[in-house]
């Protein structure tokens, strides 16, 4: 049936573990430097992996209102981690040079960013599903 070709591409019968992990992989993807491809990388590895598409592409756009803030401290923590001179950052001007001096920054702490906010998305997550499940099996066995 359509409706058991669709629960099966969307994986919607997977365990709660599965499918947290397949949000806590979009949210990896939401801090990663490649920004613009988030959607098609969400995809991609939804599919490489065999994961719930729907939860990975939610992850991957979960910080999509901070995505702002969110890139300017991961570029912050980068630059700090890396120990580049802030007055260094700061004299940058706009244009090539500036992606030249800030792509390192960039890689590095959205990528940490990203690692630090997917654990305890996953977390989150499957204690959010495993407690849906629990509160539906308790209703269907009432």
């Amino acid at each position: 049936s359509l409706r058991a070709a669709l629960q099966s591409l969307l994986h919607l019968q997977d365990p709660p573990h599965r499918t947290a992990l397949a949000f806590g992989l979009g949210v990896f993807i939401a801090f990663s430097p490649f920004f613009g491809l988030h959607t098609a990388m969400a995809i991609v590895l939804a599919f490489a992996f065999r994961l719930n598409r729907v939860a990975v592409v939610a992850g991957a756009w979960i910080n999509v209102w901070a995505l702002a803030p969110c890139y300017a401290f991961g570029t912050f923590l980068g630059a700090w981690l890396l120990r580049m001179d802030a007055q260094h950052l700061e004299s940058v001007e706009w244009g090539f040079k500036a992606l030249e001096t800030l792509f390192w920054p960039i890689v590095v702490g959205n990528t940490l960013l990203g690692a630090i906010a997917a654990v305890p998305a996953y977390f989150l997550c499957r204690k959010f599903l495993e407690a849906r499940r629990d509160r539906k099996a308790a209703s269907s066995a009432n």
